[in-house]
């Protein structure tokens, strides 16, 4: 059973990798051409570091050309701060060695901080400028009149390599974002059907909270692509505005789906035509050929679906018994559909772009989740180990050691903030050892023997090919990458390659050795708790829900449910090994979602000068006795009588045969109240 499965795995890692796509193939042979281009042209302005352009293209490479200029425009920022910020540490603490590593530190646990806070490519950008003033600094250490000199040499070379990378991206068979966004929203949409079908005819719960992950991740995915895309092209910009709006109705439609999926429908006359037109309209989208080419017919149908269900409030008591159940579900059903069509226009919107936004118009706010503590975690341990390190370097004057600290202080910034640094630097780390055999082979044997530039791409070009291909394998991404970058920054190309294995050697285990060290840090100084991050996220929605019912002002729901998705989108990575417990928290994230929304529309509802006053009054009571729910309730304690509150005054307003606006209140207290007993401890305080 052993050697089947260990047989299995080998079979599939080599399916990955020699069963490349077109697309892989593309990317490979454009990523290493790019490459050969930089370092000729660094070697023909007689660079000092001609290996960093080349370096550089393999850092910036991603398979679509608005993710390579991103990446590449935050890698010349980070690139131009470091130096900066190298020149003047090293003019003014450059005489004091203690002062300046020291300095060196904050400003890396500086930048560590912001980088954390921050998404890619900006993250990126920012901890690059962090390493950089070390990378520049140490080398001109004892002879701060290089540092200028170090800072535009370095800029250079990037820069070219930059440019070599977005120009080949764009110009040779480029896969472009503006394509790529149109692409993803497609299969967006086609999911979201997916799980809607299954949702609405009682689908696999696995198989449904599978495809609930990833649709939430690919709207977040969207998200970072149309700042992408506009680095691609400006003239994108004008249809920016629809990929914003498209989020957020994408959102809205997955809430919606999610809900009705959870409480299930009786069989009620007034409800079973809408769900049956829904789950019709649903099924057919999802296995129809080329059903969006044309969405006029989905939109004329979902148009058609979003008005019955909203005329069933206002009928008559035909509506069975429980008649606040069958409101609830059939508002929860007009709003995906209103959703889904939103979706469907905006795709036609992308497909068919205007020239300037609709004036008047709110743009949906598209907000992300900062975890602070988290970052000064980071910034703490990132100066930390390299201040250490560094000491140990002034110490024993070991001039390999610094290596040694730029390495410590690449890794534990640039890494800081994934869910398990741990197993992201051992993966660089594993590249970094592998290329060391093939970059002796390749710099101390055969280009010595065999120079000029001819040679160099005979015996490196079927080397960087296939890593290029596991490049853009996401599996194997990581380990590609590192193998990559350490393959030529051990390998040094020059005009003139000699045998000199002393400093290769000691240069190659100064690297090795800093990444040891920094994987040691990410264990030991500070270690990593996920749940302690999952518990500070949750803590967070939880908080943001007790401020929708106590503030003054109704935030948009735009941005509450964009923040609220983002925190979600956090948590998975956080607790997806975790089990039945992380299954319940993320259910409980997605249902706060949803508590959130109704206490919005409980809002809105409570300031219409429609609704009596003691209405109101009963609404602003309940709200705040929501928060004290949410704010100070402990974990395993009894509710407390604020969701038996909810369900009695839904049923009072049912017997009384309240109006639709208040049958529509009554349908957002039940909807809060199931979500609040479906996940208990959720939304009890968990703060120690």
């Amino acid at each position: 059973m052993t050697w089947s499965r260990l047989k299995g795995y080998f079979e599939t890692s080599l399916a990955g990798l020699t069963q490349p796509t077109r697309s892989d193939w593309i990317f490979a042979l454009r990523t290493v051409s790019a490459g050969l281009i930089a370092l000729l042209a660094a070697y023909a302005l007689k660079l000092d570091h001609p290996q960093w352009a080349m370096m550089t293209v393999f850092i910036v490479a991603q398979p679509v050309a608005g993710m390579v200029l991103a990446k590449g425009f935050y890698r010349l920022l980070g690139t131009l701060v470091g130096g900066i910020a190298a020149i003047g540490i090293t003019t003014v603490f450059g005489a004091n060695p203690w002062v300046l590593v020291t300095v060196l530190a904050v400003w890396i646990g500086i930048c560590t901080f912001v980088s954390s806070l921050l998404r890619n490519p900006e993250a990126y950008g920012a901890a690059l400028a962090g390493y950089t003033a070390m990378i520049i600094g140490l080398p001109a250490f004892g002879q701060p009149h290089l540092v200028v000199d170090l800072a535009v040499a370095r800029c250079a070379e990037i820069v070219l390599g930059i440019v070599c990378a977005g120009l080949t991206s764009r110009l040779i068979l480029p896969k472009l974002a503006s394509d790529a966004i149109v692409s993803r929203l497609k299969r967006c949409i086609l999911d979201l059907a997916t799980y809607a079908g299954g949702a609405f005819s009682g689908g696999d719960p696995a198989t449904l909270s599978g495809l609930h992950r990833k649709l939430v991740a690919d709207t977040q995915t969207l998200g970072e692509m149309r700042a992408y895309a506009r680095l691609e092209a400006p003239s994108f910009a004008p249809r920016a505005h629809p990929v914003r709006r498209t989020i957020g109705q994408l959102l809205s439609a997955l809430s919606a789906a999610r809900a009705l999926h959870s409480h299930a429908a009786p069989k009620n006359a007034a409800l079973i035509p809408v769900r049956s037109e829904l789950q019709s309209l649903v099924s057919e989208l999802a296995t129809k050929p080329g059903a969006l080419d044309d969405t006029a017919l989905w939109v004329a149908r979902l148009d058609v679906i979003a008005g019955n269900a909203r005329q069933m409030p206002n009928a008559s008591t035909d509506q069975g018994d429980d008649r606040v159940g069958t409101i609830t579900r059939l508002t929860i059903a007009a709003d995906f559909a209103e959703a889904l069509k939103q979706v469907l226009r905006g795709l036609d919107a992308l497909r068919a772009p205007v020239t300037r936004p609709v004036r008047g118009s709110r743009q949906p706010a598209l907000v992300v989740h900062r975890d602070y503590p988290g970052a000064a975690r980071n910034a703490v341990r990132a100066a930390l180990a390299t201040l250490l390190v560094a000491a140990f370097w002034l110490t024993t004057r070991w001039s390999e050691a610094a290596g040694t600290v730029i390495l410590v202080a690449v890794v534990s910034s640039l890494f800081a903030a994934r869910p398990d640094p741990v197993q992201v630097a051992w993966g660089f780390f594993k590249g970094t050892l592998l290329a060391l055999p093939f970059a002796f082979l390749v710099g101390q044997i055969a280009l010595p023997a065999l120079p000029g530039f001819g040679w160099f791409m005979l015996f490196v070009v079927p080397i960087l090919v296939p890593t290029a291909l596991a490049m853009a394998n996401p599996r194997y991404v990581g380990v590609a990458t590192a193998f990559a970058i350490n393959f030529l920054a051990f390998l040094s190309p020059h005009q003139a390659m000699t045998y000199d294995p002393g400093p290769f050697f000691a240069g190659s285990a100064s690297i090795l050795v800093g990444i040891l060290l920094a994987i040691g840090v990410f264990i030991v100084v500070l270690p990593a708790d996920p749940w302690l991050a999952a518990n500070r996220i949750v803590r967070a929605m939880r908080e943001d829900l007790a401020r929708l019912c106590l503030h003054e002002r109704v935030p948009r729901r735009s941005a509450f449910e964009s923040l609220a998705y983002d925190r979600i989108n956090q948590l998975m990575p956080l607790v997806q090994n975790a089990g039945r417990k992380g299954d319940a928290v993320l259910g409980g994230g997605v249902a706060a979602v949803t508590v959130g929304l109704e206490v919005l529309r409980l809002r809105d509802a409570s300031q219409s000068h429609a609704l009596p006053s003691e209405t109101a009054l009963s609404i602003a009571n309940f709200l705040r006795g929501l928060a004290r729910e949410l704010l100070f309730r402990a974990p395993g304690d009894p509710q407390t009588s604020t969701v038996a509150v909810a369900r009695q005054y839904a049923a009072s307003i049912a017997q009384r045969n309240g109006t639709g606006e208040l049958l529509q209140i009554a349908a957002s207290l039940r909807i809060i109240a199931a979500a609040m007993e479906d996940f208990p401890d959720f939304f009890a305080n968990n703060r120690p």
